[in-house]
């Protein structure tokens, strides 16, 4: 026992206190050349993408969780907010629904009193032209043009120079075709005119695209009976657009001492910066004017017929 307490001991080493390795700007620089590399190689070769979205996808489920309560706030919110919108909305839609059953009944009649007119002068019964619906698939590449490209094209039956509406106005009229595409040309392009008159007291006019989203009408005098807020419509004298849609509004007139015309300018009805439908309307068929055209000469030559016969019978009752 003695032995042992006596024994002599091994020296040992005492711990450091701190344990010393690289030095914290070597590691930045390493781990920094380490992230450059790994994010070139990812660039170049693209490997990390599958496993970027299987991590996105595990993590989808917890975001939904994490955005949870915000989103029902947010649909209560909406919700409490639009209820009382939607019952007024509702109830004006219902007055304006009864207003416009009425103005229907007394139009179907006038509708009909003016076919049967039309029928009765041997007249061209007004046809509603077909449309084929298009949607907006991209703006015009040029810059110093403003057309769209509309999804339909000569697969659909559509041909150039049909008009172009939406359901404000007239939007335009198609000026190439292609198999599953067309260009349209808005109105407010330099290239394109238009013939329209005035709703107030049907003054007909040729309205020319200005190239900054208006329409100008050139050539009138300064004494013409045209008023800012009038409304312009088309006239229907070119057969290609049918007669009574929306064009414009005239928003300017401007004159001066030094012309003899007024400068008058006019903003587009159509809203094609608001949707992406359009309505492509079918170009009137020549072929059916001509016997209705043919009829009312034949029409017209009878008519003289009686009235010479009549005049040659007048004139021995008169010798008499």
């Amino acid at each position: 026992m003695l032995k042992g307490i006596h024994q002599k001991l091994e020296p040992q080493q005492s711990p450091a206190f701190f344990v010393r390795g690289a030095g914290a700007f070597s590691r930045m620089v390493f781990f920094s050349a380490l992230s450059i590399s790994i994010m070139a190689v990812d660039a170049r070769l693209n490997y990390l993408s599958q496993l970027r979205q299987a991590f996105i996808a595990t993590l989808h489920p917890l975001e939904i969780v994490a955005n949870a309560p915000s989103q029902w706030y947010r649909d209560a919110k909406k919700y409490l907010s639009a209820h009382n919108q939607l019952v007024q909305e509702n109830d004006a839609l219902k007055q304006q629904a009864f207003e416009h059953q009425v103005l229907l009944q007394r139009l179907n009649t006038i509708g009909a009193e003016n076919i049967h007119l039309r029928t009765l002068l041997n007249g061209n019964i007004p046809i509603h032209p077909k449309a084929v619906l298009g949607e907006i698939s991209h703006m015009g590449r040029d810059p110093f043009t403003q057309t769209v490209v509309v999804n339909r094209g000569s697969q659909h039956g559509i041909k150039a120079g049909q008009a172009v509406v939406d359901d404000k106005g007239v939007v335009g009229q198609v000026t190439r075709v292609y198999p599953f595409t067309s260009e349209v040309t808005l109105i407010t392009d330099k290239a394109l005119a238009i013939p329209i008159q005035i709703e107030r007291n049907q003054l007909r006019a040729i309205a020319f695209g200005a190239g900054n989203h208006t329409l100008n009408m050139p050539d009138l005098p300064t004494n013409v009976d045209i008023k800012v807020g009038d409304k312009l419509v088309t006239s229907g004298i070119d057969g290609v657009y049918p007669a009574g849609l929306a064009v414009a509004t005239v928003t300017k007139i401007q004159q001066t001492p030094e012309s003899p015309f007024a400068k008058i300018v006019s903003t587009p009805i159509a809203e094609i910066a608001n949707h992406l439908q359009l309505l492509l309307l079918e170009l009137p068929e020549t072929e059916e004017a001509k016997p209705n055209t043919q009829s009312l000469l034949e029409t017209t030559e009878q008519k003289k017929d009686i009235v010479k016969t009549n005049q040659s019978k007048a004139k021995p009752n008169a010798s008499h």
